[in-house]
């Protein structure tokens, strides 16, 4: 179509200019001149006009990259390595061999990947694998290189020792190799809870790394007070210790430990003999029965949840064998219930029990639309997948998203639900990528009765969709907890609530998220809340505002000493406060390391025909990168396509050429 129209234009320009020179004209100088400039400018006018793309043809010569990927983490630093590693990173950058050969570029990392080589040696964790698959990522179908500048001390995440690279990875290792003598602390566990009066389990390991026959004392401190304390022995062929205690928790609150072993004379690295841990003594226990009636996976997902905290307990019970008083448990859940309910359900509404009411398959709707319960269904017998659609303007307990959208469906009978009640919504129902205003996760409470509603079966797949998430179940433990300990608790609701940890790791940002709602238990976006910290050693006092963030107050507090830390959060304006503690311990992660990891570096390298580098040897590397007939510049055809209106250069053009008809014409005086 678009060589018609510009075989009309040539045409049409052709019977212009003919019209003007031969047809009306008939003797006139110039004449094959000027019909050519007329015909030439009016072609050029229309084919503008038209405006055909123009296909061109570019050649591009493209150098393979040489990334360099620096270790950003504070073990650099605590080795003393920092200035090593800027002299190798400059001797890289500067060589012009290198530069004439490659296209140098240079990140640094943590946890993550950074595009710059902004070099501070203070970050809290070490991920190369991270670094190392975001690099390969980022250079897909591209010669590129990487150059690892680290010590090879990993903190967080997958091994990398057998990483399978896209590229040629050439460590170069950074740090000490030498072997020391050392003893530390490899793990340390205890519960989070523990209730008053009793006692909770403390599990330790320690590890050797020498061939001295070597002994030393563990001990457990609480407030500077020894309540635990043993002896161990080691040697080439005893390694490793386990000690197992028992402590007891004779008072109410967040309880603060220490454990150390004492070290060695020749010891070189001391901050991995000692670890802090907490523990929040307990007065009560909140507990929860499951009656249901079927078998079925959600039950032993949904125990397992909500006995992960030892605040909770839970029993499950069949409808048919059920005998318990339900005025026992602060939370009842009513599993799938049918008509076998009736005497369940009617004891619950005449005792305003708590309760989260699970819909699934078996669920018989009939029944539960007769029970006046606030909400109904009608169902029709034909089963329905649900993913879920977070709301994260939900206003009753803080949630964060865990990636619930991406979990799997849960299944429950296909119809609409009607609700009377004030209720808010967590998850909507969302039905073949449509999302709908349908509750699929509600809550609501009324005269001092709270209800949940999960209109679906198979959670028990959410909680394998979050572990193959984040390798731990704990995040959706965390959900069912907070879902579990709003319904559950018969106290009246507070209009502040405020969330931290017991503990942060020194260097770490202390995160503070508070929930703050008005008389009506709405949200209050409209308030401003500050936190005050006061460190109980030195007295010393900040202020923190905490800004809005999403359905929640939120402060993150950065270069905390170490130290004990209480806290209280304000609504200013307002007579509401709450109060708290934490700790700062000293333990930072990347000074556990005693040197470098030569072995696993050496073994990444190996990966891909490469060898591990030490710094003395960078020239022999250079030399490498330089030889390596595979690191060659490729030559790219590049074709893109250009709007002809783009070429400015041919309305000057026309312009030159109807200018010059003009003149011809003055001057034989045709005009």
């Amino acid at each position: 179509m678009i060589y018609l129209l510009i075989g009309f234009a040539f045409l049409f320009s052709l019977g212009i200019a003919y019209f003007q020179y031969y047809f009306r004209q008939k003797q006139i100088r110039f004449k094959v001149l000027l019909f050519s400039l007329k015909t030439v400018a009016f072609f050029l006018l229309l084919l503008l006009l038209i405006n055909p793309k123009i296909k061109i043809k570019e050649f591009i010569n493209e150098k393979p990259i040489l990334n360099l990927l620096v270790d950003n983490s504070s073990s650099i630093k605590y080795f003393k390595d920092v200035g090593k590693v800027k002299s190798l990173l400059n001797t890289l950058k500067t060589n012009t061999k290198l530069a004439d050969k490659f296209s140098i570029k240079t990140f640094q990392f943590d946890e993550t990947l950074h595009n710059n080589d902004s070099l501070i040696f203070t970050k809290n964790n070490t991920n190369i694998y991270k670094a190392l698959e975001s690099v390969n990522d980022i250079n897909k179908n591209k010669i590129a290189p990487i150059i690892l500048l680290s010590d090879g001390n990993q903190t967080v995440g997958s091994d990398y020792e057998y990483f399978s690279s896209q590229q040629d990875v050439y460590p170069i290792l950074i740090g000490d190799t030498t072997k020391y003598i050392d003893l530390k602390i490899s793990l340390l566990n205890a519960n989070k809870y523990s209730f008053i009066e009793n006692q909770f389990p403390v599990e330790v390991i320690l590890n050797y790394e020498g061939k001295e026959e070597v002994t030393s004392q563990f001990i457990i401190q609480k407030q500077g007070k020894v309540v635990f304390r043993k002896n161990v022995k080691f040697s080439e062929t005893i390694k490793t210790e386990t000690i197992k205690t028992n402590l007891s928790s004779k008072e109410e609150g967040i309880k603060f430990y220490s454990a150390s072993i004492t070290p060695l004379q020749q010891e070189k690295n001391k901050e991995n003999n000692k670890k802090v841990f907490s523990v929040e003594v307990i007065n009560e226990q909140s507990k929860t029965l499951i009656i249901s009636s079927i078998v079925h996976p959600d039950l032993g997902a949904l125990k397992n949840a909500i006995a992960s905290n030892k605040k909770n307990s839970v029993e499950i019970v069949s409808i048919d064998n059920y005998k318990q008083n339900l005025l026992d448990y602060q939370l009842v859940i009513l599993y799938q219930p049918n008509i076998k309910f009736k005497n369940v359900i009617t004891k619950v509404k005449e005792n305003a029990v708590n309760y989260l009411l699970i819909s699934g398959s078996a669920t018989d709707w009939s029944f539960l639309n007769s029970q006046n319960l606030g909400y109904s269904k009608n169902a029709i017998n034909q089963l329905e997948d649900y993913t879920s659609s977070f709301n994260d303007s939900y206003q009753t307990f803080i949630q964060n998203d865990i990636g619930f959208d991406n979990f799997p469906p849960l299944k429950d009978k296909f119809g609409r639900v009607s609700l009377s009640k004030d209720y808010q919504v967590l998850f909507y129902q969302n039905i073949n990528g449509v999302s709908t205003n349908e509750p699929l996760l509600a809550t609501f409470s009324e005269n001092n009765q709270k209800v949940g509603l999960l209109l679906g079966e198979n959670i028990w797949k959410w909680r394998a969709a979050s572990f193959l998430s984040f390798n731990s179940f704990s995040d959706f433990d965390e959900f069912i907890g907070n879902l579990i300990q709003y319904l559950a608790s018969t106290k009246k609701r507070n209009r502040l609530e405020v969330n931290t940890n017991s503990i942060y790791r020194a260097n770490s940002n202390v995160d503070i998220t508070a929930f703050y709602t008005d008389k009506n238990y709405k949200f209050d976006a409209r308030a401003n809340l500050e936190v005050t910290l006061t460190n109980e050693k030195t007295n010393e006092v900040k202020k923190f505002p905490l800004s809005l963030n999403n359905s929640s107050f939120k402060v993150s507090i950065e270069n905390l000493d170490s130290g004990n830390y209480s806290y209280i959060v304000n609504v200013i304006g307002q007579n509401i406060s709450r109060k708290g503690m934490f700790r700062v311990s000293e333990f930072d992660i990347e000074k556990q390391f005693t040197n470098a990891n030569s072995n696993k570096l050496s073994q990444l390298a190996s990966n891909s025909n490469a060898v591990l580098t030490y710094p003395t040897e960078v020239n022999n590397l250079i030399n490498t990168l330089l030889t390596k007939d595979e690191y060659v510049t490729i030559q790219k055809q590049n074709t893109r396509e250009q709007p002809l209106i783009n070429w400015k250069w041919i309305l000057f053009f026309i312009i030159i050429l109807l200018s010059a008809e003009w003149f011809l014409r003055k001057y034989i005086g045709k005009i």
